[in-house]
Formats: structure tokens, sequence, C-alpha cells
């Protein structure tokens, strides 16, 4: 096999720190990562949805893995971080926040360094799993974004990019919401606009 074609068969994973595991998700489905911020709570929804956050005036759910996965919740830390990425929802993109202890690293594997999925041994359903990662002498469990994420939590993504969830959420609630919009709107304003915002108030 030339150097070339091994380069094609490798694939790119950012792997973070979760209740003392290591996992993996596809760098594809990784947008942005965020240092962790004030995540509001929304009634009636799964244990597993931490909450929303207002991400450039968009409304986006986070979802708290250890939860998902049976674990305790996750606690803050100031390592913390909310991994923004992409599942598939019929396939139409869901765009959904992830809770991570800490962001380890971006890794490069190969056929050969994946290897199946364990009947047993972790927290993570194997239906949840693309396989583990052999990095050195660790291993790193590699998750499959669009089985992990539930149908439940893509359609309050979904719903929140479209504008619905606010009619879910709770005077309290969407007041958060509307207040941190609210507050990068005028963050972003030229300093002229809030001047004579002020004048305006004044007269």
């Amino acid at each position: 096999m030339t150097q070339s074609a091994e380069a094609d068969d490798l694939a790119q994973y950012l792997s973070f720190s979760l209740a003392g595991g290591e996992y993996g998700i596809g760098i594809l489905k990784v947008r942005e990562i965020l240092q962790y911020e004030t995540v509001t709570r929304v009634p009636s929804t799964p244990r597993s949805v931490r909450g929303v956050i207002n991400l450039r005036g968009q409304v986006v759910p986070v979802v708290d893995l250890a939860a998902k996965f049976g674990l305790a919740e996750t606690e803050v830390s100031r390592l913390t971080c909310i991994l923004i990425v992409e599942a598939r929802l019929d396939g139409q993109p869901a765009v959904v926040g992830v809770l991570a202890d800490a962001v380890r690293e971006v890794i490069e594997l190969g056929p050969t360094d994946v290897d199946p999925a364990p009947a047993f041994g972790t927290a993570v359903k194997v239906d949840f799993l693309l396989g583990m990662g052999k990095v050195g002498k660790r291993f790193v469990l590699l998750l499959d974004l669009d089985r992990v994420i539930s149908a439940d939590e893509k359609e309050l993504a979904r719903d929140a990019a479209a504008g619905a969830l606010d009619v879910a959420l709770d005077g309290e609630v969407a007041g958060a919401v509307e207040g941190a919009v609210a507050a990068d709107a005028a963050a972003d304003a030229p300093p002229d606009s809030a001047a004579s915002a002020g004048s305006a108030e004044a007269a």
C-alpha cells in the first residue's frame, strides 16, 4: 500500500475525558469547542438533557453523556467544556452541545487501530460505539454520535433551530434565553448605537 493510500485510510477523532473514561467523536462531527458557560434548565426534558445555551442567538440543547450512560451527572470544573456537534435526524442535521470533563487531543486511527466494541466492561451500550481505538497503550471508546444522541434529543435540537423551543419553555427560562440573546446583541452593537439609545431613554 502506498503512503498516500495509507493516509487516505486514516480517520481523525477528537478525544475527550468523561467520568474517568476517554471517548472519541469523529472530527467532522465537531463544529466547535466552547468553554463551559451557564446552562439553562428546561422543564419536561430527558434527564440526559442538561439544558440549553445561547450560541450566537441560536438555542442549542446540551446533552450530559455521563447521565445518558447511567452515571452521575457531570460536575463542572475549570476544564469542563461543551462540544458543539452535528448529529443526523431523518437525514437532516441537528446541532447539539455535548458536555466533556476535558478535551484531550485529535487522534488519527487507521483500520488496524480500531477493535470491535466489547460486549461488556463499559458503561456505554455497544450500539453507541463504533469500536475501540488503540492509541499507544490506551484505548479510546469511539462514539457513533448519530446513535448516541436519541431521537428526543435530536427533535429538541431541531425544534430549537426552528425557534419552536421557546413555546415549550416557561416564562423564567424563556426570559433567561431572550436576555442572553439581547445581551449578545447589545455587545455587538456599535458604540454610537448604545449612546443614541441612552440619549433616547434620558429624553
